[in-house]
């Protein structure tokens, strides 16, 4: 169902479906090396969430994806610590989505709507991302990407890599990283599976996965074994940048003698840029490697600099995706999940189908009315014939598709072919867990049912109680090693020693040594994994502020909202006290944390009815106790504006609303949107009105724009 089309309770719905379901698609392509789906699916159900959001941006889940980059790093490898996140691309599937993507930047920078801005175009490689860190001209860290903050250490095995220099030039920086694209050649796999098959061995899915593997070999001899190659195309930590632009830098990476793709080249608009895309597309099928898309950006690295980078993206760059594919297959079954919030999901299971190399078994079905062929308000969205609404049964012959607005989804059923014992689906009335908890369909705010089933059972739910501490390990939250999904449900039901709230976790070392250590004799355990899980829970007990408010599981409070609480707030100390006056009722509290920039009305409702519950303040004590939250750190110290809360009002004439946002929090500043007597600095720009007289109000320091880049140091 198109976006617009979507009511609060379907929107809250499919946020919550499609949180799970990437989450579950980034450990099978980051951790596993084993994607069921392709890349082009994975970005677009990104982009069906981050849409979702922009229109119900109150709805935004404490698990969101919009908030996330890659997956936590695999065990059995050194971590490393980035110097500059590894960040991933926003997605762009037509002409159109480019466009807009110019126009975005133009509207960013302040440039008028004919000011062309030059762009590179080269080919979006399917392999695995790498960082390459060179200090004094040799190679020193060869890493993954991870989660973007911090990746795995494989330098033994890219030394193994004849595309990867082992020392570069005289004449290149001191600190150079160099990032790109490790892939395997569609021939190289060919033939790697034809000796498979002559071994009688298992044969690999495809190069993307069949590289990951290869990379990640605990013998770099192995690694050495297989034809591994590289491509270039982008950096992170530079001593000193060899070019001004991003064509320029990239034919830099080509003097040290590292690949470049041949495809890259220079635009001077979003018309070449899209031509660029066209003839890429036309030599796809010939390529010797895989690609999915083509990636533009900015070729002044002056203006990336000024456009800066979003939570997980920068605002300089965006993937062009191909296009989607469809086929057919059988729906065998339709399951039930129930989320965290109780909110029913069916799923489709489907007879395997393999789309564009890719297996597909499962997809989306949204909710009830999806299932019965109607969108909102009483739409029809599958008709037959005669323009009735056509539903989906066990049994029909559907059509899938990969890419679009969900990935996988199931488009279409094939009425001549549904079998003639067919009957139609009867969603359930009772929550699927043991305590058969009764279904409600709730009342949305204009009136009439929401699109959404629930159970009620809500805490008393086990379903939810059990996504609550799933959530609460998380990778985004605490990120406990060796405590996942599978682990959760089963100490969850263990009646010896249950896992039933987050403060269970940090005392679970000590019953099991009160119960004369029974853990390691358990199957899947032995004295070495229990050792190291409660390690990895211990390793946990110091924990960033941020993190932790996302791991509370605070609707509307994920991990984009945390970190601006986390900064504006510094401490949990000052938080927690804030959110206990705001339970209460603390009028200059609520104005407060309302005054936040990106915090609304929505969200401090959240804050408040969760504090007020007498259930979450025992449960929030009781964790705390076992834990030391640091307090959240600061983006820069050594700035005359840094820990000071600046609110920007008015027209300003050098710099648009967004860059001196994204200027101030460079800087270390905290941006609010409205005055209050915590405002340090009001930057008055011509217009403004109400802002100004609240900071007279307050006796709050007020200078024009040119006051702000003389107190910055800027010219």
């Amino acid at each position: 169902m198109p976006v617009e089309d979507l009511s609060e309770d379907q929107a809250r719905g499919e946020l919550e479906r499609l949180a799970k379901e990437i989450a579950a698609h980034n450990r099978r392509y980051f951790q596993d090396d084993a994607p069921t789906i392709s890349d082009a699916a994975f970005d677009a159900l990104r982009r069906r969430n981050e849409a979702i959001e922009a229109a119900f941006p109150h709805l935004k889940r404490a698990d969101s994806p919009s908030e996330s980059v890659g997956a936590t790093p695999a065990g059995g490898f050194a971590k490393v610590v980035h110097a500059v996140p590894m960040l991933s691309l926003e997605n762009a599937f037509n002409d159109d989505d480019v466009r807009a993507f110019v126009a975005q930047m133009q509207r960013f920078l302040g440039l008028p709507d004919d000011e062309a801005i030059a762009l590179t175009a080269e080919p979006k490689i399917d392999g695995l991302s790498m960082s390459l860190r060179y200090e004094n001209r040799r190679l020193v860290v060869g890493a993954t990407r991870g989660d973007g903050a911090e990746g795995e250490d494989v330098t033994e095995n890219v030394r193994t890599i004849g595309d990867i220099p082992d020392e570069l030039p005289n004449g290149a920086p001191d600190v150079v990283e160099v990032r790109g694209e490790i892939y395997l050649g569609k021939q190289d796999f060919a033939e790697l599976n034809r000796k498979q098959a002559e071994a009688g061995g298992q044969l690999y899915v495809n190069p993307r996965n069949t590289a990951a593997g290869s990379l990640r070999q605990k013998d770099p001899a192995a690694t050495a074994g297989r034809p591994l190659r590289f491509f270039a195309y982008t950096w992170g930590q530079m001593s000193a940048r060899p070019a001004e632009t991003q064509m320029g830098m990239v034919e830099a990476f080509a003097a040290w003698g590292f690949p470049i793709n041949p495809l890259m080249r220079r635009c001077d608009s979003a018309g070449d840029a899209l031509d660029a895309y066209r003839a890429i597309e036309a030599q796809r099928a010939k390529l010797d490697y895989d690609i999915d898309g083509v990636v533009y950006k900015a070729d002044s690295l002056a203006l990336q600099d000024r456009l800066g980078f979003r939570t997980r993206s920068p605002r300089w760059a965006i993937a062009h995706k191909f296009p989607a594919e469809k086929a057919t297959t059988v729906l065998e079954a339709i399951d039930i999940q129930v989320g965290r919030t109780g909110a029913l999901t069916p799923v489709a299971r489907l007879r395997p189908v393999t789309v564009g190399g890719v297996v597909v078994t499962n997809a989306t079905l949204h909710n009830e009315d999806y299932i019965r062929g109607y969108g909102r308000d009483g739409q029809i969205l599958r008709p037959d014939a005669e323009g009735a609404a056509v539903d989906i049964r066990v049994g029909d012959t559907v059509t899938v598709q990969r890419a679009g607005d969900v990935i996988p989804q199931v488009l279409d059923v094939d009425l001549a072919l549904r079998p003639a014992d067919a009957e139609p689906y009867a969603f359930p009335t009772t929550c699927p867990c043991d305590l058969r908890t009764e279904i409600v369909r709730e009342e949305i705010a204009t009136g009439g049912e929401g699109i959404v089933r629930r159970c009620s059972g809500e805490f008393a739910c086990p379903f939810q109680r059990k996504e609550h501490l799933i959530h609460f390990v998380s990778r985004n939250a605490f990120d406990i090693e060796g405590l996942g999904v599978k682990q959760i449900e089963a100490f969850f039901d263990d009646p010896d020693l249950p896992v039933r709230t987050p403060a269970d976790i940090f005392t679970l070392e000590q019953r099991d040594k009160d119960a004369g250590g029974v853990l390691k004799d358990r199957e899947g355990y032995g004295e070495v994994s229990v050792g190291n899980l409660f390690a990895a829970i211990n390793d946990r007990r110091k924990i960033a502020l941020e993190r932790f408010l996302n791991a509370l599981g605070i609707r509307h409070v994920g991990e984009g909202t945390a970190r601006v609480l986390a900064r504006a707030y510094g401490s949990w100390t000052a938080f927690h006290e804030a959110a206990v006056k705001v339970a209460a009722g603390d009028e200059p509290a609520r104005e407060e944390m309302d005054g936040i920039d990106q915090i609304g009305g929505t969200v401090v409702e959240a804050i408040a009815r969760y504090f007020g519950e007498a259930d979450n303040a025992r449960l929030v004590d009781d964790l705390v106790a076992a834990l030391e939250i640091r307090d959240a750190e600061q983006t820069a110290s050594d700035s005359p504006v840094a820990g000071k809360t600046v609110v920007f009002t008015g027209s300003l004439e050098r710099m648009t609303r967004d860059e001196a946002k994204a200027m101030a929090e460079r800087l270390g500043a905290k941006v609010a949107g409205s005055v209050s007597s915590k405002t340090d600095l009001v930057v008055a720009g011509p217009g403004a009105g109400s802002k100004l007289k609240q900071a007279e109000k307050h006796s709050v320091e007020v200078v024009d724009e040119a006051g702000w880049f003389d107190l910055i140091g800027a010219t």
